[in-house]
């Protein structure tokens, strides 16, 4: 029998974002007679998808780090891992784990690939000059939208650069059965429309805005309730901000949830009011279990979402503008019914987990089997692949 080969992601942490949970998404579809996959992350307190990795046969390790700084420091840590494991490709994602990573497998001696996961024009100003010092070790950066692919070419060199657009398992998320449990469990009646997001509560999500849009809304309507799932560090801010504004009773703080998918099946509409995005992963979910989108037109969010066609977008921080999209779908059952419909279709079309995985199988193949990268190889291989 032929050994597997060894591939190690490196991340921040195994918390519920969205580049996280891409990993246990894509070990589903991997092929793991070919190769064994490792998964090294820093922030211990952040580790609600191990177990997921763990039970389909990931290898899980924490080199525990409070900072990004202590994450730098693991490097002789992470050399030390890629040799006496045997690791012959090392794939990165997000800043300081690239950061670390890249320096590691090139010290080891072994290929790197680092996956951008946002916009790299974002970043901190340290976080910057560390990634702009470190990227030219990277083999291949992968981009997860056109958007940050285009701010990643001020970095990096386009032979060095591939977009591959994130996937969601359409086969699981769909519509299921389980609103009206979920329903009856948060005092939600049958006949309110739910407008609901997933996100961690940091400056970037712009929650204050989601409050604002619920308060103007409910002034307005009585049969629509609000729902926000994910925690973070202005979850308490953000909780205030609704107390303040008379929305106790109408809007619920669900926390981390391991399983996302009972709130998608009760929403109606997914808001989104984020400041920057990369390709969100929570909106792809959303969208494949059919909720009507309305975001802001920020990072990779047009390029799935059609503008009138599968949601409705905004510039970002025009609370107003958000509140009349959402308004509009709220009153007419019929377009977001469509809306909803074609958002399910975008993503069954376009976005799919096994397309995502068969193009970085076919990266993987390439520098393992040829030391290096070529866009031309890599077109050829994925086709033969399909």
């Amino acid at each position: 029998m032929q050994e597997k080969v060894k591939i190690l992601h490196i991340i921040k942490s195994l918390g519920r974002g969205g580049a996280e949970m891409l990993l246990p998404e894509t070990l589903n579809y991997h092929d793991k007679d070919k190769y064994e996959f490792h998964y090294i992350y820093f922030l211990p307190w952040k580790d609600q998808v191990v177990k997921p990795i763990e039970r389909n046969g990931g290898k899980v390790t924490c080199l525990a780090a409070s900072n990004n700084i202590e994450i730098a420091l693991k490097v002789p840590a992470l050399v030390n891992y890629i040799r006496n494991h045997n690791i012959k490709l090392v794939h990165c994602h997000l800043a300081w784990a690239g950061i670390a990573g890249r320096v590691a497998a090139k010290l080891a001696g072994v290929p790197v690939i680092y996956t951008e996961h946002n916009n790299f024009s974002s970043y901190h100003i340290l976080t910057k000059l560390m990634s702009r010092l470190t990227l030219p070790l990277s083999d291949l950066t992968i981009a997860v939208s056109a958007d940050a692919e285009q701010a990643s070419r001020q970095v990096v060199a386009p032979e060095k650069l591939q977009l591959v657009l994130n996937g969601v398992d359409t086969a699981s998320f769909r519509r299921g059965d389980s609103a009206a449990d979920l329903r009856q469990r948060l005092g939600i009646p049958e006949d309110h429309v739910v407008v609901a997001t997933v996100a961690v509560f940091r400056k970037q999500k712009r929650l204050d805005n989601f409050v604002r849009v619920a308060a103007g809304i409910a002034a307005r309507h009585e049969k629509v309730s609000f729902v926000l799932i994910g925690d973070g560090p202005e979850r308490a801010e953000v909780e205030e901000q609704a107390k303040q504004a008379g929305l106790t009773g109408r809007i619920h703080f669900e926390g981390l949830q391991h399983n996302v998918m009972p709130y998608f099946d009760m929403t109606d509409i997914y808001l989104m009011t984020s400041d920057y995005e990369g390709l969100p992963i929570a909106l792809l979910e959303a969208m494949s279990m059919a909720c009507a989108p309305v975001a802001t037109d920020v990072g990779g969010i047009p390029e799935v979402v059609e503008d009138g066609i599968s949601g409705l977008l905004s510039p970002a921080g025009d609370v107003a503008a958000l509140q009349e999209q959402v308004e509009a779908l709220i009153q007419d059952k019929e377009r977001r019914l469509e809306i909803a419909s074609n958002a399910r279709k975008r993503i069954e079309q376009q976005f799919s987990m096994k397309k995502m995985v068969q193009e970085l199988e076919a990266i993987y193949h390439q520098f393992l089997t040829h030391g290096a990268y070529s866009k031309e190889t890599d077109r050829v291989y994925s086709q033969s692949s399909q």
